[in-house]
């Protein structure tokens, strides 16, 4: 536990310092990024310890806080989380040297290095919690220091508005969090998470609080509307750790209260599985049609997010009906699709964090030809388009590999009518996987692709070393846990074998491998079937002459952005065939007029239907209704004190009269 405690230290003492620094930009910039990569370091370490050792640390020290105790522990599921936990924050922090020094003139960067480096440490600390009061001061400690993050250019109105949304939305997750808690501790008659996990038996009531107060952190449709809003505000190095680490901390909290309140019944892998799908189908068509980039990113978390939760029920279900292979497959891959998610997301983010650093802006529609001028970044997103893509052989194909192995099993084994959640499940998998491919051909090919399409492309350079770097590391995890799978799997295979109850199973042979253990020839094969493709190409063209053309060209001698597609253009007819599915699609189109047309466009949005049609009436409403209560905040003290004392002597008869 050493090395937990200073892996949850350090970082909180590199951001002191850097407050102390002052307005001394650098130093504090090298005093927040030391003490997070210092900390991620022994993180890291004490995580492998635990997964490739399995020895599960325990500490329990007093702690003067009423029902607290400061007990941590670590078993296989925490040590799996704590991987990006960790890992995700330092390559972050190595980017945000080059991305936040713009900004050394005109504001202080001690307190930003503070909140980032506490983001990671209360992540940790939520995950290794082993009581609830514990676990819900780290809850609100990670919360605040990721407000504090998204509101980091509060000059703007937009971040502003971002970071109110985020902030009403993840206290009304702790609020079922704490009711969820307070009920766990009232069964089992204690606080400690062990004590509750004890005295384990099915509750519906119990399941449905985590579900909302963690599905809530998680981006769960339909709770999701604060992650479209606060991952665009805030820097991309904190976008990168909120999406890759933060948003999977809600994941963890459904997977460690499916611990403790009991075997889980079929019917909640059932209801798991339909909210997976539903998230998984929304959060890829908005994804579709977003024209900011960052804004793309967000809903294609929540996609993610789906995904992983439809795998999680699936995996409760298959062990509900006695069926292990189902379960191992289930919960596998929605434990290995989680990590990598943290990779190929993360880079994405960073990315799209170069590309803001290079033009200044995020609209897809005003870049254009930047790969030419930024190559190392284009490839880089390249390879995290095609691993959120599911397309082999990267990272994301072989989580979802393995989810659609456990699909396919259940369907085998039941029959289509009992393995209906299986079914479903697959054919939400295949349809969040092409709407993930139209979304990602056009943010590299719009983005990277062809002419630039304003000055701003027109003049991008390459980010600094310091920003392509971690772009680099996760781009090679990317291709390498591709390639390999089973090394990445092992990682994960003792806390599949929690989740699942079947450790004599040998997971390594009775499931996942073999659906893993083909991946490695079959991206030899690819690769070899693409040299032999690209050496009869360069034997075809020997002694011809070769003419370079723009991409986009069309034929013309000169370039032409006007004559690109556009991102609406290029989804125009998928987002067509999509209608029916998008209630809020707005389509604005200008047709060429005349027998000489100057000008024509079209342009596809898709506002968040839930947050237009759902929360901005009743939030509209609270308003109107909560502004009546002001006749009670008259200034007057002696009214204040008879409202407090009306309330005590409310609670104290209410007290009396449950104890009689």
């Amino acid at each position: 536990m050493t090395l937990l405690l200073a892996a949850l230290v350090l970082p909180v003492l590199g951001g002191g310092a850097a407050v102390a620094a002052g307005r001394n930009g650098r130093l504090a910039t090298l005093l927040g990024v030391v003490g997070c990569v210092s900390g991620a370091l022994l993180g890291l370490a004490f995580s492998l310890s635990v997964l490739l050792g399995g020895a599960e640390p325990e500490l329990s020290l007093p702690w003067p806080v009423p029902y607290g105790r400061f007990a941590l522990g670590a078993d296989a599921l925490s040590a799996v989380f704590l991987l990006p936990a960790f890992a995700l924050p330092a390559l972050a922090a190595v980017y945000g040297v080059a991305y936040l020094r713009p900004y050394e003139a005109e504001r202080r960067l001690g307190p930003p290095w503070l909140f980032f480096n506490l983001l990671g440490s209360s992540v940790a600390l939520v995950l290794v919690a082993r009581n609830s009061v514990l676990f819900l001061v780290a809850w609100e400690v990670m919360s605040l220091a990721s407000y504090f993050l998204v509101v980091f250019e509060d000059e703007r109105a937009s971040v502003r508005r971002a970071g109110l949304t985020y902030l009403v939305a993840t206290h009304v997750g702790t609020t079922f969090l704490l009711a969820f808690f307070v009920l766990l501790a009232e069964r089992s008659g204690s606080f400690d998470l062990s004590a509750a996990g004890a005295a384990a038996s099915p509750s519906s009531v119990l399941f449905a609080l985590a579900l909302v107060g963690f599905g809530t952190k998680a981006g769960v449709v339909p709770l999701h509307i604060w992650l479209p809003e606060a991952h665009p505000a805030a820097p991309s190095h904190v976008s990168a750790v909120m999406s890759g680490v933060m948003i999977k901390v809600g994941v963890y909290g459904i997977l460690r209260s499916l611990l403790l309140v009991g075997p889980a019944p079929a019917a909640w892998g059932t209801t798991l599985v339909g909210l997976g799908v539903a998230t998984g189908v929304v959060g890829a068509l908005f994804a579709v049609s977003q024209t900011d980039l960052k804004r793309l990113l967000a809903y294609s978390s929540v996609e993610n997010v789906g995904v992983i939760l439809g795998g999680v029920g699936l995996g409760v279900w298959g062990a509900a009906r006695g069926a292990p292979v189902v379960a191992l497959l289930g919960f596998g891959g929605a434990l290995f699709h989680a990590l990598n998610h943290a990779l190929f997301k993360g880079l994405l983010f960073l990315g799209a964090g170069a590309v803001r650093h290079a033009t200044g802006t995020l609209e897809i529609d005003a870049l254009g030809g930047l790969l030419r001028r930024m190559p190392r970044t284009g490839w880089c997103f390249l390879a995290g388009a095609l691993a959120i893509s599911a397309l082999p052989p990267l990272n994301g194909f072989a989580g979802e590999l393995l989810l659609y192995g456990s699909g396919l099993a259940a369907a085998a084994a039941f029959g289509p009518g009992e393995a209906a959640p299986a079914l479903v499940l697959v054919a939400g998998l295949a349809l969040t996987g092409g709407l993930a491919v139209i979304a990602f051909v056009k943010a590299f090919g719009i983005a990277f692709l062809g002419t630039p399409r304003s000055p701003a492309a027109l003049d991008a350079h390459e980010a600094p070393a310091t920003m392509t770097l971690p772009m680099v590391v996760l781009a090679s995890a990317c291709v390498l846990v591709g390639v390999v799978p089973a090394v990445g799997f092992a990682l994960v295979e003792p806390a599949v074998e929690l989740l699942a109850g079947t450790p004599e199973a040998g997971l390594a042979g009775a499931a996942p491998g073999p659906l893993l253990a083909g991946l490695p020839r079959a991206a030899l094969l690819l690769a070899v079937l693409l040299a032999a493709a690209a050496g009869s190409r360069r034997a075809a063209l020997r002694g011809r002459e070769v003419r370079e053309a723009d991409t986009w060209g069309c034929g013309y001698p000169e370039d032409v952005p006007r004559g690109q597609y556009t991102g609406s253009s290029l989804v125009e007819p998928a987002a067509h065939f999509l209608a029916p599915l998008l209630p809020s699609r707005n389509v604005a189109v200008r047709l060429p007029r005349g027998l000489f047309p100057r000008e024509a466009s079209i342009r596809i949005g898709s506002p968040d239907v839930f947050q237009r049609r759902v929360y901005a009436p009743l939030f509209t409403w609270l308003r109107t209704t909560l502004a009546r209560a002001r006749v009670l905040q008259h200034g007057q003290i002696q009214w204040y004190l008879l409202y407090i004392f009306g309330t005590l002597v409310t609670l104290l008869v209410l007290e009396l009269g449950f104890r009689r």
